[in-house]
């Protein structure tokens, strides 16, 4: 079930849960895992994009081993708060696993504006790290970053 606000997201998670955060681009997922308590998010791997089929089989498997029990998306709108074509793409994303079949679970679409930007910006400023090294964890860690928005916000209304 696709929600867009916590407040609907929220009664359709169990008490207890691993959630999972995922940060759609046009070549990779960046991808995230909670705590059972959602206290924490933790960066966990980049998926290279090929076809949905593939993808879907690569996050099924991932949902089951950890024992995930809803998904948050980033959906990447604009600034001035519309949504473009990226927001589209996301969200066709979503109506494909609901009609695969995402295992039934409830989704979060979660604005998540400027989140590569501020990963960046940190992988730089404070960890000093060099283009080709936050090329290959700026996905997760924007995942990370998602995740814990969505996080803090879900343990405020608790």
């Amino acid at each position: 079930m696709l929600c867009e606000h916590k407040d609907e997201f929220a009664p359709l998670l169990p008490q207890k849960g691993r959630l999972l955060g995922l940060d759609l681009g046009s070549k990779t997922i960046g991808l995230a895992l909670s705590d059972s308590n959602w206290q924490v998010a933790s960066p966990l791997e980049t998926i290279r994009r090929t076809k949905f089929t593939k993808d879907l089989t690569a996050l099924t498997a991932l949902i089951l081993e950890r024992g995930v029990k809803g998904l948050v998306l980033g959906l990447p709108v604009n600034m001035d708060g519309s949504e473009g074509p990226r927001c589209q793409s996301t969200r066709q994303f979503v109506k494909n696993l609901e009609t695969m079949g995402a295992l039934g679970l409830p989704i979060l679409l979660w604005d998540e504006r400027l989140s590569t930007s501020a990963v960046q910006r940190f992988l730089i400023d404070e960890v000093d790290m060099n283009r080709k090294r936050r090329g290959e964890v700026v996905d997760k860690m924007a995942a990370g970053y998602i995740l814990e928005g969505a996080l803090t916000a879900l343990n405020q209304s608790n």
